[in-house]
């Protein structure tokens, strides 16, 4: 543990042009007539389309991320996934312009879950533009164990039953293709179904979060008709096989509680934005 908290402070920057081309093919992945250009604020969660990292092959671990122990600490647990992430949307990043990225890493948690050890990392991130605080976040990533076949798989928690709206979303290869290659994320588990159910015990492809968040906080700002200021997000259980889910809320005042349900009725993801 003492060796995975140096890591603790450690920061990166990174610069970017917000280029309106990302913007435009994020629009036709998600089935939108590409339309965003130059002077446009770019949608809430697109950020993760710019300042990206391209690790040489050579550097990559067995699930196609790059390898632990630089900027990220070196843990030793083989499945990395996506936990959550918390927002502040101090002001809209401008497409056509220069921005800036400053990463830190803010804490190193060990715990001990129902399926064995855990290892949570948190990484602050803030995006600059024009010399301006734009965009506030905390990143939580977890770290576990490769599934044990013989161990009973735990109950997930039911998704609410009743929504204020609700839309289906029908995950295709194409999408989770297409989100993969906007954001150069090389994780297996989005593109090669072998891996996701040998290795990492999956039903099939899984679905990425953060295109679930984004999705959430798309629907959100549809119906309340502005972007939020704060957005938060929990995963709980994975979206994986290809099944069709829902995505669905309630508003109370100026908050909107979010979730995706699976086809069965799980949890996948909890969400909240406000206004």
């Amino acid at each position: 543990m003492s060796n995975l908290q140096n890591w603790v402070g450690r920061e990166e920057v990174r610069t970017d042009q917000i280029r309106a081309d990302p913007a435009r093919f994020m629009q036709a992945t998600l089935d939108i007539k590409p339309s965003l250009s130059e002077g446009d604020p770019l949608p809430p969660l697109w950020h993760w389309l710019y300042f990206l990292e391209a690790a040489p092959a050579r550097e990559l671990g067995r699930d196609a991320h790059p390898k632990r122990g630089g900027f990220l600490p070196p843990v030793a647990l083989p499945r990395r996934m996506w936990a959550g992430g918390r927002f502040d949307f101090h002001r809209p990043i401008q497409i056509g312009h220069e921005a800036t990225k400053r990463s830190t890493i803010a804490c190193v948690t060990e715990k001990v879950g129902r399926t064995g050890p855990l290892c949570f990392v948190t990484v602050r991130h803030e995006v600059f533009q024009n010399d301006e605080l734009a965009l506030s976040e905390e990143h939580d990533i977890v770290y576990r164990n490769d599934p044990d076949p013989n161990a009973p798989t735990p109950a997930p928690r039911s998704a609410p039953e009743s929504a204020d709206f609700s839309e289906v979303v029908e995950p295709t290869e194409v999408m989770l293709f297409r989100y993969s290659a906007l954001t150069f994320n090389g994780h297996r588990i989005h593109y090669d179904s072998d891996y996701a159910r040998t290795v990492e015990g999956y039903d099939g492809l899984v679905f990425h979060g953060p295109l679930t968040a984004t999705l959430l906080i798309k629907l959100a700002a549809s119906k309340a008709g502005k972007a939020p200021k704060r957005f938060e997000f929990r995963g709980l259980t994975p979206l994986s096989g290809m099944s069709p889910f829902a995505i669905e809320g309630v508003s109370e005042d100026d908050q909107t509680k979010l979730w995706a349900k699976r086809a069965d009725g799980a949890l996948a993801m909890s969400a909240t934005a406000e206004f």
